[in-house]
């Protein structure tokens, strides 16, 4: 007796004006990746048939007048939906454009594979750097790739941060946690986070303006683990996050003045007005 094939839904969505694709899953395709609420796009058609989404997805690409994509949905992933990643000594290749490259990281979260640099996963934390590092193959425009050594830097960086600093990662893993336990990863989005760190900004005036010292406490943290999910829901750590303000700031000189630290203008800043004080 053969063994039940489990089928999954595809779902053929239109953001007018912009774009026709097909993802299984809406909210992250298209919500958190793209950020198009519900109300901004339509599903035209779903299955759970990948060949028949493949080509009609390709179908009204043309009808509508839009971009086709040079390679078809069911060719971007494998029968396992997993991407196939090609390790070389000093690269590593993803086996779809450019372009797509988000989306195809966000639907293999976890997935590992071994290069001679170490075994690397795909995060919500190493995404980010991954798009900023990688660089379309010059032997076939539907491939992308990154650097190995670059890769395994970017999370020893991270990895020194938090062993210095183990206490204070602890708890922003503790808040992650948490946070994922209550979907607000899965069904939330940064928009949402956004309104609710304006809300707890809100608070804190209104604590400050009482000198209420115990709400002031309890807003500043609300305000922390508030920007800790929208760091995630972004593809950040707030680690890197802090760590990436402090060294923009730790060399800056300036003084106080009416209560506010002003920083010290650079030498080309100070041309620059002085130039524009002549003309």
């Amino acid at each position: 007796m053969l063994a039940n094939k489990t089928k999954h839904m595809y779902y053929l969505y239109h953001i007018p004006g912009k774009k026709i694709g097909v993802t299984r899953d809406l909210n992250t395709r298209v919500t958190l990746i793209q950020g198009y609420k519900e109300n901004e796009y339509e599903v035209l058609e779903q299955s759970d048939d990948i060949d028949y989404i493949s080509d009609r997805e390709i179908e009204l690409q043309k009808s509508y007048g839009y971009k086709v994509d040079r390679q078809s949905y069911k060719n971007l992933i494998n029968k396992n939906n997993k991407m196939k990643i090609n390790a070389t000594e000093q690269t590593s290749t993803f086996p779809c454009p450019l372009n797509k490259l988000k989306g195809q990281l966000m639907d293999n979260l976890g997935l590992s594979w071994e290069t001679s640099h170490g075994k690397f996963k795909i995060t919500k934390e190493n995404i980010p750097w991954i798009m900023s590092n990688a660089r379309t193959s010059m032997f076939n425009d539907n491939r992308c790739y990154v650097y190995n050594k670059a890769l395994l830097e970017s999370i020893n960086v991270t990895t020194e941060n938090c062993v210095t600093k183990s206490k204070d990662c602890e708890r922003f893993d503790l808040i992650r946690q948490w946070a994922q336990e209550r979907g607000i990863y899965d069904k939330g989005n940064s928009h949402t986070q956004y309104v609710k760190l304006m809300e707890e900004a809100g608070e804190l005036a209104q604590a400050l303006l009482n000198k209420d010292s115990y709400e002031i406490k309890d807003a500043i943290g609300d305000m922390v683990v508030v920007l800790t999910n929208l760091a995630v829901l972004e593809g950040m750590q707030i680690e890197n996050c802090i760590d990436s303000a402090y060294d923009e700031i730790k060399s800056r000189k300036g003084k106080m003045t009416n209560g506010t630290f002003v920083k010290e203008k650079s030498a080309e800043q100070l041309i620059k007005d002085y130039v524009k004080s002549t003309l």
